[in-house]
Order: structure tokens, then C-alpha cells, then sequence
């Protein structure tokens, strides 16, 4: 069964941060076959890792936090026109480097189940603007993404 993980179920530490996104295949989604293409799961959950960082307000994430790894299974194909809900997790917050879990389900489509589409990890690591390799993680963005309250201090980015 494919559900997004509960809090207890990452690392058995608690989910650090998670979104959830709602969204739709566009037409420019699709290949040929009329169904998703692979890159599309990448935009659905990209969206969704705009909005959690937006909701923690790690602000200064993009354009300092390219991918390191990607990993996709796919399951199901998305379809045009049908709803795309995206989960994604922070499994883990390591020096210079955040790991994430992600689910992409194709919502109920014309008489076709819910269905999961795509579930993976990635990870991404932190390389400032102007720098060429990683350094730690602002602790203010690892506050934030833990939940914290924090001040306004000169690493937050």
C-alpha cells in the first residue's frame, strides 16, 4: 500500500518538514502516447519542494541547492487533464546535504483509480551563490525546516 509516510515512519525520527502539491497534466506534460512524460514527475515534485520551502520560509534554497542524486520508480502513467497530487518529505538533514522522499499519485480519471505514479528520493546540496563547493547548511534553514522558532540571525540566508 502507497501512502504518504506518517511522521513516525521517517528514519523513526519524525518527518522534518513535508508538502503536499495539487496540480494537473498540462498537455505540454504529455509525449506522444498521450500520457506523462518522465520529466513531468520531476516538475510535479519540484513544485512541491518550492512550497515546502516557501511554507518553512527557507528563503535563498533555489539557486544554492542543486541535485546530487535522483531516483524514480515508476508505477502508473499520468494522464492529460487528470489531477496530480505530489508529497514530498525531508527524510534527512545532513551537514552540506538534504535527502528527500517523494509520491506522486494520479488522482481518480475518467472511470481509472487513484493510482501512485512515480515515488523516489533525491538529494540536494548546498553550494552558496558564487561558491564552487558545498558548505553546511545555514543553521537558520535547518531550524526552519525542523520546525524550530528562530531569530533573525546573519546565516539565514
Amino acid at each position: 500500500m502507497h501512502r504518504p509516510p506518517s511522521d513516525e515512519e521517517v528514519d523513526g525520527a519524525g518527518v522534518l518538514a513535508r508538502a503536499v502539491h495539487r496540480g494537473r497534466v498540462e498537455w505540454m506534460d504529455t509525449d506522444a502516447a498521450g500520457h506523462h512524460h518522465n520529466t513531468a514527475v520531476v516538475r510535479f515534485v519540484e513544485a512541491a519542494e518550492a512550497m515546502l520551502m516557501r511554507e518553512h520560509g527557507v528563503d535563498g534554497y533555489f539557486g544554492a541547492a542543486p541535485r546530487v542524486r535522483y531516483e524514480v520508480d515508476f508505477a502508473s502513467p499520468l494522464w492529460f487533464g487528470q489531477e496530480v497530487t505530489s508529497t514530498v518529505v525531508v527524510e534527512r538533514v545532513g551537514r552540506s546535504s538534504l535527502t528527500f522522499r517523494f509520491e506522486v499519485w494520479g488522482e481518480e480519471f475518467e472511470q481509472r483509480p487513484r493510482r501512485l505514479a512515480a515515488s523516489g528520493r533525491y538529494v540536494t546540496v548546498h553550494v552558496p551563490p558564487g561558491a564552487r563547493e558545498s558548505a553546511p547548511w545555514p543553521s537558520e534553514w535547518v531550524a526552519r525546516l525542523r520546525g524550530e522558532t528562530v531569530g533573525h540571525g546573519a546565516d539565514g540566508g
